[in-house]
């Protein structure tokens, strides 16, 4: 039971990483403030953000998964992973002003082994 609460607080964090990313990108390029939409993104970014997090959410290598830059397998389609690249190149320098312990926490999880592919079940 313990290993599960550690996995899901590990792609917890890694979903709420995403979104805040999303919602920096999403204020600064489309010119939204906080309370433009119910949800605080526009209706692309939404659409990008429920895909991020379905690609999390199944991730062959569960709580050990690596950053996204670093995994071995691709599982973005290559328009939704252009997408993404560009909300992590603008957001992710932000990050660390706006949610340094997020930033922090990113940075250990890019230092992290990569899994081999091998051992892992599809």
């Amino acid at each position: 039971m313990h290993r599960t609460t550690l996995a899901s607080h590990r792609l917890y964090r890694e979903r709420r990483t995403i979104r805040i990313m999303i919602e920096i990108y999403c204020r600064a390029e489309h010119r939204l403030s906080d309370g433009a939409l119910a949800d605080g993104l526009c209706p692309e970014c939404v659409d990008l953000y429920d895909y991020a997090s379905r690609r999390i959410e199944h991730c062959r290598f569960g709580a050990k998964k690596p950053v996204c830059a670093k995994c071995p397998v691709r599982c973005y389609k290559p328009e939704m992973r252009a997408q993404i690249r560009s909300v992590m190149r603008y957001a992710g320098p932000r990050m660390l002003f706006s949610h340094p312990w997020l930033t922090m926490l990113h940075a250990l999880d890019r230092a992290r082994r990569v899994p081999s592919t091998q051992n892992s079940s599809v």
